[in-house]
């Protein structure tokens, strides 16, 4: 350190202005400093993430019936209303059938009826004609059989519906992903084993769980980079869609889904992804080397060189990259901190700054 003390003397006599005295600069340590500044960093994150169908339906027979014909198998593109299989219940067309002769009895007893008050009604306009009781009484066997026809027409319409149900159709533009069943095979109550699985695949969903310390860095309509082992050397992209807006309290991270065009079908439901993404920090956030960085089992800080002595302002850490790391503490703009900070360095220290 005394190898300093010749060349500041020098200095002070070539009128290079002031420079510590020589007894200051012997108690003094020598350090490199530099000035606060803010940034943005800017980190690479990889996460697994799953490809699912952006829609899957379980195809199940609604009553109780036998299959009858099979429209469809495994890998068969299908669009929507497509008629993808017929099912038989002798039993439904029974009680059609009979709800549909009961419709028609009830039709023909309220026209009978109307048809009786009618012809009442009008000859009641000659005074004499007709007492009021026999007309009333016409006109609640009207009512009557009105109702019962409304009865039957649900009935009927009941009927109808069920029998629609022997047919199993499309809800959306898809591929049969699999198909569990043949004809002659019972469908209905009881069976735990769907007919067939429809799934959208010209669309598909990428799932990810991001860690809670990353959510901040996810925003809707961010696009990210995908890879799948079955397709090595290709790099897909995706735009966040759908974030679920809260941390999962067991796992503590946040599902977040990506749609991913899939029209050519290169890309399978179930497929496994390596997600990546550029996590892009605030640039209202001090960023400093990692060396300027230090702590002890009590406290993470950086130095500052206040007067020419050392101060500790504790810092709490936030993302690293590219040997930088974020602080966040009690510092300003263009406070002088140590480049390479240790906790040997301690507090009040006088400091001598190196040019």
């Amino acid at each position: 350190m005394k190898q300093f003390i010749p060349l500041l003397f020098l200095l002070a006599a070539c009128g290079h202005g002031s420079v510590v005295a020589p007894a200051a600069v012997k108690d003094s340590v020598f350090v490199q400093t530099f000035p606060l500044s803010k940034g943005q960093l800017t980190t690479a994150m990889s996460l697994p993430g799953q490809l699912l169908p952006f829609q899957t339906v379980d195809l199940y027979a609604k009553v109780p019936s036998f299959v009858k014909d099979m429209y469809v198998d495994v890998g068969s593109k299908v669009q929507r209303g497509q008629l993808l299989a017929t099912l038989e219940a002798p039993e439904l067309q029974a009680s059609r059938s009979a709800s549909e002769s009961l419709l028609h009895t009830q039709e023909a007893l309220y026209r009978a009826s109307k048809a009786t008050y009618d012809r009442l009604y009008a000859t009641s306009r000659i005074p004499g004609t007709i007492s009021p009781n026999e007309l009333e009484i016409a006109l609640g066997k009207m009512g009557s059989d009105s109702a019962n026809l409304a009865a039957a027409r649900s009935k009927y319409q009941e009927a109808t519906d069920l029998q629609s149900y022997l047919e199993v159709r499309a809800p959306f533009d898809g591929i049969i992903s699999a198909r569990n069943t043949y004809p002659g095979a019972y469908a209905g109550q009881g069976v735990a084993t769907p007919l067939m699985t429809l799934q959208e695949q010209a669309r598909l969903r990428l799932v990810i769980d991001v860690p809670e310390v990353a959510t901040a860095y996810f925003r809707n309509k961010d696009t990210v980079r995908f890879t799948v082992s079955t397709l090595p050397g290709r790099t897909f992209s995706a735009v966040v869609t759908r974030m679920a807006g809260a941390v999962d309290p067991s796992l503590r991270t946040e599902n977040i889904q990506m749609d991913v065009v899939n029209s050519h079908g290169e890309l399978l439901p179930g497929m496994f992804a390596q997600v990546s993404s550029n996590l892009v920090g605030s640039p209202d956030v001090f960023v400093v080397p990692l060396s300027a960085v230090t702590g002890n089992s009590r406290d993470i800080f950086v130095i500052r060189v206040r007067r020419g002595v050392t101060e500790w302002v504790p810092v709490q850490k936030g993302r690293t990259s590219g040997g930088k790391v974020e602080v966040y503490g009690d510092l300003a703009t263009g406070d002088s901190l140590i480049a390479t900070a240790t906790d040997e360095l301690k507090q009040g220290t006088p400091v001598f700054v190196k040019q």
